[in-house]
């Protein structure tokens, strides 16, 4: 069983189309943004999509076998 709705909430209801949800993460990406001073939006994907890469080959080199001259080469 479900309540019937107060007024306010029915108001608000009417505000949001659960038909065509569209999932954002606009206040992550604020804050990120804000975090590391980036302007734009669409500098916000390339260091994303940087930062993306970077970890992933940061993962690739650390699954490498320890006595890899790769490795200790560029694990410093």
């Amino acid at each position: 069983m479900v309540r019937k709705l107060k007024f306010h909430e029915k108001k608000l209801l009417k505000k949001v189309d659960f038909i065509s949800w569209e999932v954002d993460n606009n206040l992550h990406e604020l804050k990120v943004m804000k975090k590391f001073c980036v302007q734009k939006r669409e500098d916000y994907t390339r260091y994303n999509k940087l930062s993306r890469k970077i970890r992933t080959l940061a993962r690739l080199i650390k699954d490498l076998d320890m006595n890899d001259p790769f490795r200790k080469e560029a694990g410093g």
